[in-house]
């Protein structure tokens, strides 16, 4: 089988002679996966770009403010009167993008925070410390800017599912859901994910993708830092390699002071909370031609479980699988009916990404790395018993 380096793509992009389309234009323009197919291709393109823009609950920002004079070691800390944790460093602190309020029905939290400091508004700080003899400060409040930070940096722990779930309501009530309302006796479904532009559908088995990946974040760089919580490498797959459900996940960390707040934005779900809405685009070198014959997966092949959230359990009853194709149609058929579908994932935001990317790739603005370390493939997925 031919291969090349990823030095060899990079002096390319360096060079300004790099091959770089979207996953979106190869699917299109493939018309199959033999051997012959996938090695002609192999011969045109060295790097596919792939998008996501949906929103993260896992998510949140390392936020470092200085040290005030008398100094202060902080207890609690609020923004814009949303809870942060504060159990690190003196005046070091942690936001959560689903932390809410204490009106859990006002339509602000944690991602709002984040957005707004990556939009260059002001966030209001209101802290208690401990009144210590090193830190003897114990009140402070202030508006907070982005610029005046001296780091600000987005640390998602979950920060893309490899793939997901189909949300409906079988009861005879509506819910409020993470993935939005579900209306009751199947009177809708929701899904978030974009299926075949997803980075990690491209390359279902983390050929390409590793500890230390540089993606596009934001609108910034960032990088893959760790497996992302809950990852699950062990889900039942299908025959071309792509899980039936969530899979692996990925931790992901960048400056979220380069940040663009077109591609970081706060959003609230109705009785359930806040969340933040992240754009990521992460580049899958064309190493051989296998990694041609994995992206070249379509809609048609990918599948999703549809779960019935009316069932107030860990494991909750599925009515099968679907394909992403029948969830693009707007329908999807459940025990004989058909019910309209809606996504929470941005297709053509997503699209939007993986041009972006082609383009700073293209333009020598964005070179590849390599992985420090393989994301693992074994992961058993542990649950909470009681006692």
């Amino acid at each position: 089988m031919p291969e090349r380096s990823l030095e060899e793509i990079n002096g390319r992009i360096r060079a300004g002679t790099v091959r770089v389309m979207t996953v979106a234009a190869l699917k299109e323009a493939l018309e199959d996966t033999t051997a012959a197919a996938c090695g002609a291709w192999f011969e045109r393109v060295d790097v596919l770009t792939t998008g996501i823009f949906e929103p993260m609950e896992a998510c949140g920002a390392m936020i470092n403010l200085g040290h005030t004079d008398p100094p202060i070691k902080l207890r609690q800390v609020w923004l814009n009167d949303v809870l942060a944790y504060t159990g690190l460093g003196a005046v070091d602190l942690y936001i959560g993008a689903s932390q809410g309020t204490d009106n859990p029905d006002l339509p602000y939290g944690g991602g709002h925070v984040i957005a707004d400091l990556v939009a260059g508004r002001p966030v209001q700080l209101r802290a208690v410390g401990y009144g210590t003899d090193c830190y003897p400060r114990r009140e402070w409040e202030t508006s907070l800017h982005k610029d005046r930070l001296n780091q600000f940096y987005l640390f998602n722990p979950r920060g893309i599912y490899q793939n997901f779930i189909v949300g409906v309501n079988g009861g005879d009530r509506p819910l409020h859901t993470y993935l939005g309302l579900l209306q009751p006796r199947l009177g809708n479904a929701v899904y978030a994910h974009p299926g075949s532009l997803s980075p990690l559908l491209n390359d279902p088995l983390l050929q390409t993708i590793g500890i230390g990946t540089r993606i596009w974040l934001g609108g910034g760089v960032g990088y893959i830092a760790w497996e992302g919580t809950q990852h699950f490498p062990n889900q039942k797959r299908q025959p071309n390699q792509t899980p039936i459900g969530p899979a692996a996940t990925l931790a992901l960390i960048g400056d979220a002071k380069t940040m663009s707040p077109e591609w970081v934005r706060g959003c609230f779900f109705r009785h359930y909370g806040a969340a933040l809405m992240v754009g990521v685009g992460i580049p899958i070198p064309v190493l051989n031609p296998e990694v041609i014959r994995a992206a070249a997966v379509r809609d048609e092949e990918l599948v999703a479980p549809v779960i019935d959230f009316a069932i107030p359990r860990r494991i909750r009853p599925s009515y099968g699988l679907v394909t992403y194709a029948q969830l693009r149609s707007g329908r999807i058929q459940i025990q004989q009916k058909s019910v309209r579908v809606a996504p929470l994932s941005s297709w053509q935001r997503a699209l939007t990404i993986a041009n972006l990317l082609r383009e700073q790739i293209a333009a020598g603005k964005f070179t590849l790395t390599a992985a420090v370390a393989p994301l693992p493939q074994e992961r058993e997925f542990l649950s909470q018993s009681e006692m």
